[in-house]
């Protein structure tokens, strides 16, 4: 049910730093910055290999992993095998996948401002390996910034100092900035080493196929799209609870936190995706604006009214968290969209650590006409994407209860998108392809998380809330229930996931 396609409207948009739809056949040099980190090892080295069994790969390629200190190529074949054991396909596959792996890889000490490192040396007797290997003579060479996000301005500065800048394409992981300050910060120091068009910021949200099917649905398809406005749809949820710890990242979590974590880089993507206008095309320029426009519309979160802070009980407990840590481990948060289209109806998101279940859905609550002939026996029907896994729709609505009665119920049809024919990518696979093709639809911009800073800059501010305690398992501090009111959290409703 996915839109990207090999047909005109992916086609008609592609960047000006070298490739087309066929981009991914050209020779590729992946340099991976931070390459024996958990990222890397957790993400990276998966999606690579998952492309490879996919045929998503050039038939010629490398990838150069980069670290502080001197590794042989054998001790960074090492870190992949490890990596893949732990986090790859499955037994059956780990072997193949890691010998495949790292037979394309080398390493090399990375560059600072300073010092080239042996990077520069290994960069270019690879480029010169693979020029003479492929076809066109051209290779496509791409930084992964795979690296604390403290390191992304010197990393940044350096590959412009050491003239590695040029016609390369950048990728940028998240959090893009920590505040509306840095996020300028970094972006300037950004635009001075690349043009726009070289850069990727990732957003794995964003690369979730089920996300992308949340305009599918409403643009391909009347029945949704004719109620996917204030007059039909009384509130949206997006809701991201998880039953995860922080032990193994409390350090970095705990001058982080949620809010941070998760809103500006996830939760608002994925409300611009529920919220854009229906863009001219579906061309990667035309859908990047509609997000872009609609996330202008974001009122400044309110801390006050809108937001609930929590932190789950023994969070400071934890090794790396200080004992008076005020860092919050829950947010819910009623964001406003003042546009004509969405001017009055709340979007309520809401994430934590160590809650009840782990799910990540989209739902539009539709609303209900109480003087209509059934009258308040009538439940709100509801639109639900799960984002989790290759995702799924459900459809919950009135029926007639079965029986001699005339009865109400509420019933729900899901159609679960593994069902449906293809072959789905994992979410940062499928970013990686559209890196490759110089595709930048699923991506953030300037302008975007500019206009998201702003909405989220209040959180930052004198009036941030105090966090409120809640039970490790439960679904967070009881006073994030009244955001939702009055239809409530859909997600906890009867404890049920």
């Amino acid at each position: 049910m996915s839109d990207r396609s090999t047909t005109s409207p992916h086609d008609t948009d592609r960047t000006s730093t070298g490739s087309d739809a066929e981009g991914h056949q050209k020779p590729l040099i992946l340099v991976l910055h931070g390459a024996r980190g958990d990222l890397s090892r957790r993400l990276v080295f998966p999606a690579l290999a998952t492309l490879n069994r996919r045929g998503l790969l050039p038939e010629h390629w490398a990838l150069l992993g980069t670290g502080r200190g001197a590794k042989t190529d054998e001790e960074m074949a090492e870190v992949i095998r490890e990596a893949l054991d732990e986090f790859g396909a499955g037994d059956d596959q780990v072997e193949d996948d890691a010998e495949v792996l790292t037979r394309h890889t080398r390493y090399a000490q990375e560059v600072t401002e300073e010092d080239p490192g042996t990077l520069p040396d290994v960069l270019d007797e690879l480029h010169r390996t693979l020029e003479e290997a492929g076809s066109e003579g051209e290779v496509n060479v791409v930084h992964y910034l795979a690296i604390p996000p403290a390191a992304f301005i010197p990393a940044t500065r350096a590959l412009a100092a050491h003239d590695l800048t040029d016609g390369v394409r950048i990728v940028y992981e998240k959090p893009y900035g920590e505040s509306p300050e840095s996020f300028r910060e970094l972006d300037a120091v950004v635009h001075e080493a690349f043009d726009e068009e070289q850069v990727f910021r990732i957003d794995h949200f964003l690369g979730m196929e089920a996300t992308q099917n949340l305009h599918v649905l409403r643009f391909a398809n009347d029945l949704f799209g004719t109620v996917w406005d204030r007059h039909h749809v009384e509130q949206v949820q997006i809701d991201v609870p998880e039953t995860l710890d922080v032990a193994q990242r409390a350090e970095f979590y705990d001058g982080t936190g949620a809010a941070l974590d998760m809103v500006v880089n996830h939760l608002f993507q994925v409300a611009a995706q529920v919220a854009m206008e229906p863009p001219r095309h579906l061309a990667s320029t035309d859908l990047v604006r509609a997000r872009e426009e609609v996330i202008g519309c974001f009122r400044p979160l309110d801390p006050t009214q809108d937001v609930v802070l929590g932190q789950f009980e023994g969070y400071r407990d934890i090794d790396g968290v200080a004992e008076d840590s005020t860092t919050d481990t829950f947010i819910a948060a009623r964001l406003w969209i003042d546009n004509p289209r969405w001017q009055g109806v709340p979007f309520l998101l809401r994430t934590g650590k160590q809650m009840a279940a782990s799910a990540q859905r989209v739902s539009l609550v539709l609303r209900r006409d109480p003087e209509k002939l059934f009258g308040d026996e009538v439940e709100h029907g509801v639109i639900t994407l799960s984002l989790a896994g290759d995702g799924a729709i459900e459809i919950t609505t009135t029926v007639k209860r079965p029986g001699p009665d005339l009865a109400l119920a509420t019933g729900t049809a899901r159609l679960d998108l593994h069902d449906v024919d293809g072959d789905p990518l994992p979410s940062y696979a499928s970013l990686l392809v559209d890196v490759l093709q110089g595709d930048r639809t699923l991506f953030t911009t300037p302008t975007g998380l500019e206009h998201a800073w702003q909405a989220f800059a209040p959180l930052l501010g004198e009036d941030r809330p105090e966090v409120h305690p809640y039970p490790r398992g439960s679904w967070g501090p009881a006073a994030a229930e009244d955001l939702a009111s009055p239809v409530g959290w859909l997600l906890g409703r009867d404890d049920a996931s």
